[in-house]
């Protein structure tokens, strides 16, 4: 497994230098959007090469029902980076789980905790508004104890949002936690935040 998570940081980390070096297409590409479309696309199907070459060696470990877990914020990403990236994993029969349901009250399903449990790699989609959904929150401790426990594999994806933001829990994060006063679970939660923040993992606004 070690040689696996090392694989695939190696592969995020290669992501941010594609991503700069679109800035050299701007006499070809004319709007900015432009470029941050390819950018995405470099992007997932970087991931997903490095996920597919995982894969091959996932079979010969403990049998998971899934091999990759994607935690996001719906309202932000379902219909854009997330939804792209599930079709592009399923397509090279990545076996990928994506809950479509809409987030309802504060505590995952039973069968959402065995999803993540069943999982082998799971990819948390940080956005401006994954810190507001306790949801979210919930699923991001219950990553990250199967992370220690299982050995799961966490790569976080920064998405139109600084880093430091959710390791510091500033900005939007701050606004967010303002609002979970009161809530037992809130260390817990600004904790899991923290580490995940400190994981490799690819941030969009390098590009």
């Amino acid at each position: 497994m070690k040689e696996e998570n090392s694989a695939l940081v190696h592969i995020m980390h290669s992501i941010v230098y594609k991503i700069r070096s679109l800035s050299l297409l701007n006499d070809t590409v004319s709007k900015p959007m432009d470029v941050q479309h390819l950018g995405f696309i470099i992007a997932e199907q970087q991931m997903i090469s490095a996920i597919v070459s995982s894969s091959n060696s996932f079979s010969t470990a403990c049998s998971k029902k899934y091999d990759v877990f994607l935690s996001f914020r719906g309202e932000d990403t379902r219909r854009n980076f997330t939804s792209h990236l599930y079709e592009a994993l399923m397509q090279k029969k990545v076996e990928t789980y994506m809950d479509y349901r809409l987030e309802k009250g504060d505590e995952i399903s039973p069968a959402l905790i065995k999803a993540i449990e069943d999982s082998h790699v799971s990819i948390v989609i940080l956005s401006e508004n994954y810190a507001s959904s306790k949801w979210c929150l919930a699923e991001l401790s219950k990553i990250l104890d199967c992370k220690k426990d299982q050995g799961q594999i966490v790569i976080p994806v920064f998405y139109d949002i600084d880093p430091s933001h959710v390791r510091k829990l500033t900005g939007s994060y701050e606004q967010a936690f303002a609002k979970h006063e009161g809530e037992p679970r809130s260390n817990n939660w600004k904790a899991a935040l923290t580490q995940v923040a400190n994981l490799a993992g690819w941030d969009s606004r390098n590009r």
